[in-house]
């Protein structure tokens, strides 16, 4: 129940940056939203989107009670019901589905960094189902996670909020002034850089980020393994790793040595096009201008070769000894219990049905870090039944028609389904194919907690339910209400009771925690000294044992992108151009706020960045309207014509759609970064990674 008026402390959750924020109720509504000062996460300050949150929860377009499609699927017509007969029918077909052919004919989605992120897998287990997924958990993040677990047993974060500042800050395919996750936000990293600390950034574009380094190292899209060889074989052979670190906490370093040894930086200009001078003077500043900080991005993880590039780059950590220290990359302390998602209620022989499950052993296995469905296959199962038929998807918070890989195959795959449940802030393309479209509650219509940063915890706050709009529901009691009705294990629980097992180990119920409002870790460093690290050796595993039993190469390598000028040169005569997805703008998050008014304004258009030379060959303008075209399909994008971005490469927005259009997609295949990617092999071994950068394009003035 609200609290009624008044000012309140909360957690801003546009994105899922976990900006601390003052939230003005007035007449039972949010009025406005301000930064609080007392989180040392955002020190008082919020971006553009978290500060329109009173429009975005106002705004007309806004869904405000359940709808049931009438007519033929893509016509956009619904029928307005109760939250009683939506989730009485929704629950009905999905107990026909599971008798008739199997928990696993249904599947969940959701987007990334939600409050209900937690619930979505508890509801999937429960029900039986393996099939749920996550756009990121092949191409963003979880790879990182798990490959920082396999090499030094936990993943860590910058030491942006200690008393030591860093000297040196490694930014690697990653924009955090503009893109900061689960806690990892752009306000410390602004103040340690305006303090001193010299950042050098590995990313094709001169990212808002890269304009406040002291170095840019303008790398080709899907070559990052080659730099991080490189760097690693420079800081071995020039002496400059911490030598009393590696040879106490260090596994494996010999045959990392020789797995390096023919990595010469000669040998990554030429593939990555970064200069040997400007690799090396990285490499020597992130080595011994200490502490430093390695501040890496998704980039990493979207290629075929995901695991061992992410490999790569994290071993930089241990061979320098930044692990641990103040001001380098740090471990996070246990302050809650993690969330009962009770994986035991997941049948054991529901593993072997997981669609990617016995390819894909860091995403779907036992080892995974969150075990889910691979994407690719779960959608091609929709359309073609192989390797069995998914009947139903449900999605919470989720637009896969503008986020994941090749959108027509997406668009046919939800048209074959017999159930699509979309439960969202506002009509989206997804939405408007669906059976039932569900009012999602808004960040400050809901009651939870979030540790930040999320798997490196510093914090625990507490966000409290302030005000509702219409008939929203938070998304994990609409989870909750179909599991009763579906008589699922857990049922019963409420999500209160789940807050307070989680508090228990800091002493405090959830209704206490959201008086106090955050709970602070005191900061730990070199926990190493004590026990080692958390792996097999008890060292950081330079060469992994865990991936050799796996059956993966121990030892990081690189591998040519699979359509590159270099690996594929008869399709790079018609795309000549290196193309690369994913560039994110303040205003938006995903395929959020388009329809936010204050937020358009600042950024109208779809944008495709290219160099002066690049667009001069082909006749393009600064802000001309431009056809980008790959093997799969073309997009219309608005050409910015900057320097900063490396010559040959067209970086592009993602997650364009149109709220003004109309239609039964919204524009949504008009400007869709994702029209021309490719879910299609050679998959990542381990996590089934796929190619979104460094794909081949072509531009052309329109």
């Amino acid at each position: 129940m609200a609290p009624g008026d008044g000012e309140f402390r909360s957690i801003c959750r546009v994105c899922h940056g976990g900006c601390a924020a003052r939230v003005t109720v007035d007449g039972g509504r949010v009025v406005t939203v301000r930064p609080w000062p007392g989180s040392p996460f955002n020190r008082g300050r919020m971006c553009v989107k978290g500060l329109a949150t009173p429009q975005a929860m106002y705004h007309p377009d806004r869904l405000t009670h359940p709808l049931r499609r009438v007519g033929p699927r893509g016509a956009g017509k619904f029928a307005r019901v109760s939250w009683d007969e939506a989730l009485s029918d929704i629950a009905a077909r999905l107990d026909a589905f599971r008798r008739e052919t199997g928990p696993e004919s249904v599947a969940l989605g959701q987007g990334t960094g939600r409050h209900h992120y937690f619930h979505v897998i508890r509801f999937a287990n429960t029900f039986g189902t393996p099939n749920w997924y996550e756009p990121g958990l092949a191409n963003c993040f979880i790879p990182r996670i798990t490959v920082s677990n396999l090499t030094y047993g936990g993943f860590v974060t910058g030491d942006y909020c200690g008393e030591t500042p860093p000297r040196t800050i490694l930014f690697w395919g990653h924009n955090p002034l503009v893109s900061g996750p689960d806690g990892e936000l752009a306000f410390p990293v602004r103040d340690a850089l305006a303090k001193g600390a010299y950042g050098i950034a590995v990313d094709p574009r001169r990212s808002e980020t890269a304009k406040h380094c002291g170095l840019w190292l303008p790398i080709r899209p899907g070559t990052d393994a080659a730099l991080a060889l490189a760097m690693i074989r420079a800081i071995i052979e020039e002496g400059w790793y911490d030598r009393d670190f590696v040879e106490e906490y260090g596994a494996g370093f010999e045959e990392l040595r020789q797995r390096v040894a023919a990595a010469s930086p000669a040998w990554a200009e030429a593939v990555t096009g970064v200069p040997a001078a400007s690799l090396l003077e990285a490499a020597r500043r992130y080595a011994l201008d200490r502490p430093s900080i390695l501040d890496w991005g998704v980039s990493l993880e979207q290629n075929p070769n995901s695991l061992q590039t992410v490999r790569a780059v994290a071993i930089l950590r241990g061979l320098t000894g930044n692990l641990d220290v103040p001001g380098g990359d740090v471990f996070g302390s246990k302050l809650v219990a993690a969330y009962p998602v009770l994986r035991q209620a997941l049948p054991p022989d529901a593993w072997a049905r997981r669609i990617g499950a016995d390819r894909f052993k860091l995403l779907g296995g036992f080892r995974a870090f969150m075990p889910s469905a691979h994407i690719p296959g779960l959608f091609a199962a929709m359309r073609t039944g192989d390797p069995y038929r998914v009947r139903a998807l449900l999605l919470f918070g989720n637009n896969p028609l503008a986020t994941v890989a090749n959108s027509r195959g997406v668009l046919e795959s939800l048209r074959a389904l017999d159930l699509l449940v979309v439960a969202d802030h506002f009509p989206t393309p997804t939405a408007a194919l669906a059976d039932y479209v569900l009012p999602s509650a808004y960040w400050p219509e809901i009651d939870q907690i979030i540790e930040l940063p999320f798997v490196a915890p510093r914090a625990v706050f507490a966000h409290r339910k302030l005000a509702t709009v219409g008939e929203s529901r938070q998304n994990e009691l609409i989870l909750s209400d179909l599991a009763r009705r579906l008589g699922l294990p857990g049922a019963d629980e409420s999500l209160t009771d789940i807050l307070d097992q989680r508090l228990a180990p800091i002493g405090l119920t959830f209704e206490e925690l959201a008086d106090r409002f955050m709970v602070l870790a005191p900061p730990r460093y070199h926990r190493y000294r004590d026990k080692g690290f958390r792996t097999p050796s008890r060292k950081v595993e330079f060469s992994c044992r865990a991936l050799s039993r796996l059956g993966y190469d121990p030892l990081p390598s690189y591998a040519e992108p699979p359509e590159s000028p270099v690996s594929a040169p008869d399709v790079a005569r018609d795309f000549p151009l290196v193309l690369t997805t994913g560039a994110r703008r303040p205003e938006f998050f995903h395929s959020d706020g388009r329809q936010i008014g204050c937020l358009r304004a600042r950024r109208p258009d779809p944008l495709a960045e290219l160099g002066p030379e690049t667009a001069a060959r082909y006749g393009i303008a600064d802000g001309d309207w431009v056809l980008v075209t790959s093997p799969r399909g073309e997009i219309r994008m608005r050409a910015r014509v900057t320097a900063d971005i490396r010559e040959g490469v067209v970086s592009i927005d993602h997650g364009w759609w149109f709220p003004e259009r109309g239609g039964f997609d919204f524009g949504a295949l008009a400007s869709n970064a994702n029209v021309l990617t490719n879910d299609g092999p050679p998959y990542d071994p381990a996590f089934g990674s796929y190619q979104l950068r460094g794909l081949l394009c072509a531009v052309a003035r329109i």
